[in-house]
């Protein structure tokens, strides 16, 4: 699906001062940057300043920008901030989504497509927002045509989290770190649909989809510049496993300690463990 859109006026958000914006930690593990903030909101507001400068210099420099964007409780807050941003003319960005249940209608309330539509894209009103369509008839159809849009568009920037099983996007334990797809059909593993569950966006586990089209690893750390938001008390076992064990795919979020393009926002409670 794609949305067409011109830019309207938003809601003036409060400008937050850029000494609040400052980490309590710096840390870098390998190659991957790593800032630590007192609390949620301000991991959240310092990462929506960090993408929205991002992209308003990159329409600043090509005339647009592209970016891909991720779901669920854990960017709620940051998905908020990111709208009250003044900087970024949204009338010149693209905006994917990282991940689908497959079988699942725009209209249900645990779709990514609709999280997208209610959270962000009906308050900035980008140029296009394109989602994967999960209920397609044709699940290696829509694959063709997803991979084809972002090869078209050619993301800058990825904005992503950390699941509670290390899992990036829809990629659970083992990952392929090594495919040379863009997008594939996966089986979702027990842990991550209970988290799906623990979110509340479904009343039963049974309800959780078992399969779900994703972006692979190798597409999400493509883009030029990655932003990993990872807050919450309950993602830090998979935060330690990511930052302090060894590179594996039973450890997807693992590969992001190779990544010299990603910074990784944590709050106190997501980095307790470290």
């Amino acid at each position: 699906m794609i949305l067409q859109m011109a830019a309207t006026p938003r809601p003036q958000g409060k400008e937050v001062p850029m000494d609040e914006l400052a980490p309590e930690r710096v840390l870098t593990y390998d190659r991957l940057q790593v800032l630590v903030f007192r609390d949620g909101a301000a991991l959240a507001a310092r990462a929506a300043h960090d993408v929205a400068t991002f992209l308003a210099q990159r329409i600043r420099e090509r005339g647009e920008a592209a970016v891909m964007v991720a779901t669920g409780n854990s960017q709620l807050a940051f998905m908020a901030a990111l709208t009250r941003r003044q900087e970024v003319d949204w009338s010149r960005v693209t905006v994917f989504h990282l991940d689908e249940y497959l079988g699942m209608s725009e209209d249900h309330p645990a779709s990514f497509r609709r999280y997208i539509r209610e959270r962000l894209v009906d308050i900035v009103r980008p140029q296009a927002f394109y989602g994967i369509r999960g209920d397609a008839l044709d699940a290696e159809a829509e694959i063709a045509r997803y991979t084809q849009l972002l090869r078209e568009h050619r993301p800058d920037a990825c904005v992503m989290g950390i699941g509670e099983n290390g899992h990036l996007a829809f990629n659970d334990p083992p990952a392929d770190f090594d495919t040379q797809d863009t997008m594939r059909v996966v089986t979702l593993d027990e842990a991550c649909r209970r988290q799906q569950l623990g979110e509340g966006w479904f009343r039963t586990l049974d309800e959780v989809p078992r399969q779900a089209l994703t972006l692979t690893v190798p597409a999400l750390l493509a883009p030029e510049r990655l932003f990993v938001v990872v807050p919450e008390r309950r993602k830090a076992p998979a935060v330690k496993r990511a930052l302090e064990g060894p590179v594996t795919p039973e450890c997807p979020a693992s590969m992001l300690q190779r990544q010299p393009h990603a910074v990784l926002y944590l709050d106190a409670e997501s980095a307790s463990l470290l």
